[in-house]
């Protein structure tokens, strides 16, 4: 018993990967089972006939505020944008551009340091 079976590489790699496979087909087999018997899964009740559908007002149409300096397709966008994220676009109250000086700040300091 001291003696290994085989040697040869490929033999044991056909015998794991084997091995493994037949786990896993196993475990797939069980979690289908356990899915089939689940006792906490609501039960389905007998389906009975869709009421007729009702016709849906569509919302009352949104007013674009647009700022001056605010091209209408930077708007469309951002209204997009806020919709793909699951809002509605009249739940935008304002678009405003932010003052930012950060860049000139940013220049001055360096050709500030950059001179001495």
């Amino acid at each position: 018993m001291g003696h290994p079976v085989t040697t040869n590489p490929f033999i044991i790699m056909t015998i794991n990967m084997t091995v493994v496979f037949i786990v896993l087909m196993a475990l797939m087999v069980l979690i289908k089972a356990i899915h089939a018997l689940d006792p906490t899964k609501e039960k389905e009740e007998p389906k009975q006939a869709a009421p007729a559908p009702v016709a849906v007002a569509p919302p009352p149409p949104v007013e674009q505020v647009k700022e001056e300096g605010i091209p209408g397709e930077v708007i469309a966008a951002i209204a997009a944008a806020v919709t793909a994220c699951g809002y509605s676009a009249g739940e935008i109250r304002a678009i405003r551009p932010i003052e930012r000086n950060g860049w000139k700040v940013s220049g001055r300091s360096f050709t500030n340091n950059r001179l001495a």
